[in-house]
């Protein structure tokens, strides 16, 4: 028995990304402009994460520092010394005002 050998047509080699004897212009020229707008769209994509972290980082740092000066102020109060001091008149209080802006915020 004889065997056949069958004829397959060789592509063009081409060398990591290079285009070199292409039988495909138009295919390598899109390639091409696919790989440029990628890369420019890597370049873009990485600048903008970088300012996101930072405006991140910077708006951690600065709610830190607002909520130190917040328990700082709290712990100074007179109004906590006074809650502290008589709690079931501070919670009367303030059920009282609830009513109150109920009463005045309620659809009539």
């Amino acid at each position: 028995m004889a065997t056949q050998s069958t004829s397959v047509p060789k592509t063009p080699k081409v060398k990591a990304n290079s285009v070199t004897d292409s039988t495909h212009p138009m295919t390598d020229k899109l390639q091409e402009t696919l790989h440029s707008s990628v890369d420019k769209l890597a370049g873009t994509a990485s600048v903008a994460e970088e300012n996101l972290r930072d405006t991140a980082s910077a708006s951690a740092e600065n709610m830190a520092a607002r909520q130190r000066l917040a328990k700082q102020k709290w712990q100074a109060s007179s109004i906590r010394k006074y809650a502290v001091e008589n709690p079931v008149a501070a919670a009367g209080i303030a059920f009282a005002a609830g009513m109150f802006l109920t009463s005045i915020l309620r659809k009539r």
